[in-house]
């Protein structure tokens, strides 16, 4: 099955920055759809990709005549190939001080946003978009950041979509990439092969110095064995052979390219006796199956790290849903203290928490939300309603305020 466009929810985030701002970044990982995104908002606009070897040749050498041969409004694809454009983008801005003139899209990161904030400050809106939702997937139009209440779920339960149990498995393990969701004749295998070796020689070699680019995937297959837990850094360095510098700084360039996201523990100057460390989640669970050797669904499903890829996909989504609304600081954390005491996610909403934990199970129970009293302990803490997202079929109070959320509810 080919389609030629998934309408993505972040259209309507793009074009209110548009409106707002002389310039639209979309930056995100390889292949999510950037470049589509842009052309779906943005037709009748002149598009230019820094992929074209001539054109990313005057970009570099003649900057300063690039945009007189390019006006805007313009498109500028993988941008981040000549940052020495954003300075002539601010002249250009600051002269004629119109909105929506300048629409860029980036897949790398790492030098382009210290760019970007050095020459664009306050001129331009930033948009940061992963793969496909599981919403965009099955053509729902619903978009509101998620949040486990009684409003969020009265309003997510207009516009459903049944996933069958089975299915849920054969998501998580293809992944979120749109040209994996759109053609099911791709070969799973072979498509994450070419985008890791894309990557590593493209992004990661380019931009940084990484001397040993098979310790590096190395690296990220021990990371993505990794989704899900506490991130312990000295231990992926001695797994892999490299020093904890160096661990660290790959791993800043998996988080800045979009590969990886850390989960802060949530802490404030009320709660001191929790834990300081970061969890580690991939962002694509295809891709940390791939690394991880999960080959098929069946064996996903049923192996030791199946509760990890479950976890992983929802804390993904929910991402998604804060992501294609335009917010750009996640409120989410997750909580674990000194008594072992741990909840997956909190979400924080105008000063309230809001808990909520990940099973993979059918078949939740009060015990799944326990952990939950340990908010209720702590004074100045007002926390909300939560629930146990899981493969349970409907929505059901559980105790209290707290209930069932199926994952179709994400």
């Amino acid at each position: 099955m080919i389609a030629l466009y998934v309408k993505r929810h972040a259209e309507e985030v793009v074009r209110k920055l548009s409106a707002m701002f002389g310039a639209v970044l979309v930056t995100g990982p390889r292949q999510v759809g950037k470049t589509t995104l842009l052309e779906e908002v943005a037709q009748g606009v002149r598009q230019v990709t820094l992929d074209d070897k001539l054109l990313l040749a005057g970009a570099v050498e003649q900057s300063g005549t690039f945009f007189k041969d390019n006006p805007p409004p313009v498109f500028v694809d993988e941008v981040q190939h000549a940052p020495n454009l954003f300075p002539h983008i601010k002249m250009i801005l600051d002269k004629d001080k119109k909105k929506g003139q300048f629409y860029l899209s980036g897949s790398q990161q790492f030098e382009m946003m210290k760019n970007v904030s050095e020459s664009l400050a306050g001129r331009l809106g930033i948009l940061n978009l992963l793969g496909f939702s599981l919403r965009e997937r099955f053509g729902a139009a619903f978009s509101e950041p998620f949040l486990p209440t009684d409003e969020y779920c009265t309003a997510r339960q207009a516009d459903l979509a049944e996933i069958p149990y089975e299915d849920v498995w054969n998501i998580i393990h293809r992944g979120c990439m749109p040209e994996l969701v759109l053609n099911d004749d791709y070969d799973w295998r072979m498509f994450f092969g070419a985008y890791v070796k894309t990557y590593i020689e493209r992004d990661v070699r380019q931009l940084t110095q990484v001397g040993n680019e098979v310790k590096f995937l190395n690296f990220m297959t021990a990371a993505a064995s990794c989704t899900g837990q506490l991130l312990n850094l000295a231990s992926l360095a001695r797994d892999v052979g490299i020093s904890q510098p160096t661990a660290e700084r790959w791993l800043s360039i998996l988080v800045t390219s979009g590969i990886v996201h850390l989960l802060p523990p949530y802490h404030n100057n009320i709660v001191k006796r929790t834990v300081k460390t970061p969890k580690l989640y991939f962002l694509d669970t295809g891709l940390a199956a791939y690394l991880t050797r999960w080959n098929t669904p069946e064996v996903l499903k049923t192996g030791a790290m199946a509760g990890a890829f479950f976890e992983s996909f929802v804390i993904s989504e929910i991402i998604k849903s804060y992501y294609n609304k335009g917010v750009l600081d996640l409120p989410l954390y997750f909580y674990r203290d000194k008594d072992m005491s741990e909840i997956d996610l909190i979400i924080e909403d105008n000063g309230t928490l809001y808990p909520l934990e990940i099973k993979k199970h059918a078949d939740p129970d009060k015990g799944d939300i326990k952990a939950f009293g340990a908010l209720d302990k702590i004074k100045g803490i007002r926390r909300g309603s939560g629930g146990v997202i899981c493969l349970y079929d409907n929505l059901i109070t559980l105790k209290d305020n707290d209930r069932v959320i199926p994952i179709k509810y994400l």
